[in-house]
């Protein structure tokens, strides 16, 4: 497993970068959309295992994150949801989920689709659907099937033995229950009347949808659900119909990609040739016949065709490369292409068919620093036939986006200073917070010590849970600092209704009773595990409950102030190629890129 995480970071190249602008005569196409990616809601309250282990993030960083991301960084998708302009559209590129558990689904759909369903789609990322982004694991027989069981264990919000809402066989969440739930939420909303139903809860499906309304977002849905072990093989392509500039005489297509039909092994050969399976996209022929038709449409129209996918291309297997190249091949207009997976950002141009050139907007990652998105839109130069792309650097700032400060100021200025909490007490909690979990990592050789004797005994884990009662503290610090920072009347946390074993106590004495607790046995240590996670899990589920602005901003403010601290304090050697100085290279603050032809 830890080759598998290391290799997935390995074997940095940069991307071949696009030229300066060469100027011309451009109309604007579309109206603005934004483009978010990554937000990776992570569920920490689970049965521990070796490989979330927060040993691992001593070696791959962001194995596990800073507390203030895992209690508040689904905050910040909301907050960019929050900013969108009137009648605006959003498009996730993917990597809704971490863990790919039913809770982390169900609380981000809840913040997406406030924002209505009409307005809003996800593309799924390899962790949508897909244990860590790496295992499909079968869920068929979970009794016998141990990794099914490691799974559903690591989704059960630390639930007690005896708690049967939170302790199911049903709480990993697969690609075919992604695909399902994700329909399901747009059925139900305006589409209902447009006739796209809700899909069926098991068997093999083969579906097609077209919205009546042309002026629809959401207008076309092809989807292929695989029931069984072949779950990772199915897929939901979507047609985006973006909104005409005023005076635009064709319209801009989004086909949205499903680059994760994973397979039942999850690329067998990706493993064989040491690569992480997550990492590498695949597109299947059956979803490129089912998407050639609005291809092929768009080509007769004179639209626009503007592809998009959670891998950026680099990171799809050769072979779905050659099927989408082929696929392009019908278009007689500038190439462009939207991604996300590398928590970077970028700009690249590829040369595909021949030497005709490929535009590739990589957007930032919302779970890691740069914590960013992009507000997006085309423009046209009929003459030279070359298609812009203008992509927004968000947050805005008084000033342009140049630096990682001015990033991070335009954060301050957009969420700190509306939190009331003093940003200076904010950072000196966060900087605390960070540093303590990042010195509470344990050794490599205790992470494959605890990862080899879990399968002998029960009891032979004791240094996982060690490891995992230390990020209990430290989110349950973090969860006190709510309470000493919003006030009784904004966070309410007082009232909620605590643990028999809290004997008493409100949720900051019965917090503090566990932090201090040394248990002595194997036995006590699981159960004082279990305590703390209920309750955190029991307290981050009443977060969701804060709407109040005050409370959204210092939520958002500490998300992203943590992800800030985290990457400083990581040697540069091992930030995922995410420095300043690489991201400059690759023109990650860049806003405005033009493709022609050739």
């Amino acid at each position: 497993m830890l080759a598998l995480l290391l290799s997935g970071c390995a074997g940095y190249i940069p991307q071949p970068s696009p030229g300066p602008e060469p100027g011309g005569e451009y109309r604007p196409l579309t109206l603005p959309f934004v483009a978010i990616g990554d937000t990776q809601e992570h569920l920490a309250t689970g049965y521990p295992l070796v490989d979330n282990d927060s040993a691992v993030d001593a070696y791959v960083e962001v194995a596990q994150r800073p507390p203030e991301q895992t209690l508040f960084g689904r905050r910040v998708m909301e907050w960019a949801l929050h900013t969108l302009q009137q009648g605006e559209y959003l498009v996730h590129l993917g990597d809704v989920m971490d863990l790919s558990c039913r809770i982390e689904a169900y609380r981000m759909g809840r913040i997406f689709f406030a924002a209505g369903a009409d307005r809003v789609a996800i593309l799924p990322g390899n962790h949508d659907g897909l244990l860590f982004g790496i295992y499909a694991f079968s869920l068929l027989n979970p009794e016998i099937n141990t990794d099914a069981q490691k799974w559903n264990h690591v989704c059960r919000r630390g639930a007690a033995p005896d708690d049967r809402k939170h302790k199911t066989e049903n709480e990993a969440f697969t690609k075919r229950d992604l695909i399902a739930y994700y329909i399901r939420q747009h059925s139900q909303a305006v589409h209902a009347r447009h006739g796209l139903q809700p899909l069926p809860e098991s068997g093999d499906h083969e579906g097609s949808w077209r919205n009546p309304n042309p002026d629809s977002f959401l207008s076309g849905v092809e989807v292929r659900l695989r029931d069984g072990i072949r779950y990772a093989d199915s897929f939901v392509a979507q047609r985006l119909r973006l909104q005409r500039a005023p005076g635009a005489t064709r319209d801009v297509i989004i086909i949205g990609l499903d680059t994760n039909q994973a397979g039942a092994l999850v690329s067998a050969w990706d493993t064989i040739m040491g690569r992480s399976p997550g990492s590498i996209g695949h597109v299947d022929y059956d979803q490129i016949i089912a998407v050639s038709k609005w291809v092929d449409e768009a080509a007769e129209k004179g639209d626009i065709v503007v592809f998009a996918g959670h891998h950026n291309w680099t990171s799809l297997g050769l072979p779905s490369r050659a099927l989408l190249t082929n696929l392009m091949g019908r278009l007689g207009h500038p190439l462009v292409y939207l991604s996300a997976h590398t928590h970077r950002g970028f700009w690249a141009e590829h040369r595909v068919l021949g030497q005709r050139p490929l535009l590739e907007m990589n957007v930032s990652s919302l779970s890691d620093w740069p914590v960013a998105y992009r507000r997006i839109r085309f423009a046209y130069d009929e003459g030279a036939r070359r298609l812009q792309v203008r992509a927004d650097l968000l947050p805005e700032g008084d000033t342009p986006t140049r630096s990682y400060a001015d990033l991070l100021a335009a954060w301050e200025q957009q969420t700190c200073a509306v939190s009331g909490v003093p940003l200076r007490r904010i950072r000196e909690e966060d900087l605390a917070l960070v540093k303590r979990q990042r010195e509470s990592r344990g050794s490599l050789i205790e992470w494959l010590l605890a990862q080899s004797l879990s399968v002998v005994c029960d009891s032979c884990d004791g240094t996982l849970y060690d490891h995992a009662q230390r990020y209990q503290d430290e989110l349950l610090e973090t969860l006190i600092q709510v309470g000493d920072d919003l006030g009784r009347d904004a966070h309410r946390l007082h009232e909620l209704a605590l643990p028999a074993w809290c004997v008493g106590r409100d949720y900051t004495g019965c917090a503090r009773s566990l932090i201090a607790q040394r248990p002595e046995s194997y036995g006590a240590n699981v159960e004082l595990f279990r305590r703390k996670a209920t309750l955190v899990s029991l307290l981050n589920d009443h977060l969701d409950e804060l709407v109040s602005l005050h409370a959204r901003a210092y939520m958002t403010c500490r998300a992203v102030q943590a992800a800030k601290i985290d990457f400083d304090l990581t040697p540069e050697d091992s930030n995922n190629y995410r420095g300043e100085v690489l991201r400059a290279r690759e023109q990650f603050f860049r806003i405005e890129v033009s493709v022609g032809m050739n």
